[in-house]
């Protein structure tokens, strides 16, 4: 069973809970609250178990006022090289319809948008790599801070497939802008830290050994603002930056590349 955020008080403000999850770290201190990817060994690549897990944590915050800031980071050499693509394969040779890899994407673009969604104000500690599917995750956080050594890629168009994952091409365009994000997305060209602030992509950069420092410069000011005015500001900078959500083009993501990919097998076998 899949543990929750927390089962103890919630004013208790040394509450930590390393350990209880398979793919993830998670500890609380207080109103901050971090989640560190923790497989290093895959460079952290976004299973569908990373996706249930982070949305166990995720699904909780809202019922959980007393953690206002999430911090999201990544253990080993690299945030997080992406989706798990022999889990892609696994899933179609199992059912080639595409099906259990639709469930799989519906679960991504469920994470981004509790993101993107969530009362507590989300923070990106980036380092290493930030490949695809992980400057996806990256991307929904409010606030996101890289090393200055950091490098980017959307490799999907080189893989054969569309830059969906999560819904996160409306977010992109949205941050950075349809003219600039075209030329990466259509080259697959990898990107450096500095490139990644001219886009937006980065709030800010840092060398690595003062990353932690830096998001403590963020999380001091941000707890310090009146408790119900860091949601309200995030709700009212999601409705004019998300728009309607009838018109949202990423809840067909999911169909589109699982339907791309099931495609795919069948033109090989």
């Amino acid at each position: 069973m899949t543990p929750s955020i927390d089962d103890r008080p919630e004013d208790h403000p040394g509450d930590r809970y390393e350990g209880r999850y398979k793919t993830l770290r998670v500890s609380r201190e207080g109103p901050v609250l971090r989640v560190r990817l923790n497989l290093p060994e895959t460079g952290n690549t976004l299973t569908a178990e990373v996706l249930d897990e982070l949305l166990t944590v995720l699904g909780g915050l809202n019922d959980r006022p007393g953690i206002r800031v999430l911090v999201l980071s990544g253990a080993g050499d690299d945030f997080c090289l992406g989706a798990d693509r022999e889990e892609f394969t696994t899933s179609l040779g199992a059912d080639p319809t595409g099906a259990e890899l639709r469930v799989i994407m519906d679960k991504a673009r469920r994470v981004c948008e509790a993101l993107d969604t969530t009362t507590a104000v989300t923070v990106a500690r980036l380092h290493g790599r930030v490949i695809g599917a992980g400057l996806a995750l990256a991307v929904f956080c409010d606030l996101r801070i890289g090393a200055d050594t950091c490098r980017f890629r959307l490799p999907e168009v080189a893989l054969g497939v569309a830059p969906v994952w999560g819904g996160v091409l409306p977010r992109l365009i949205g941050e950075a802008g349809a003219a600039r994000i075209r030329e990466l997305i259509l080259t697959c060209a990898p990107f450096d830290a500095e490139r990644a602030h001219e886009l937006s992509v980065l709030h800010r950069v840092v060398p690595a050994a003062e990353l932690d420092a830096s998001v403590a410069s963020w999380t001091g000011p941000l707890l310090r603002r009146p408790a119900g005015a860091l949601p309200l500001a995030k709700l009212v900078l999601g409705a004019y930056s998300r728009g309607s959500r009838f018109m949202d083009g990423s809840l067909l993501d999911a169909q589109l590349l699982s339907s791309a990919c099931a495609a795919g097998v069948s033109r090989r076998e």
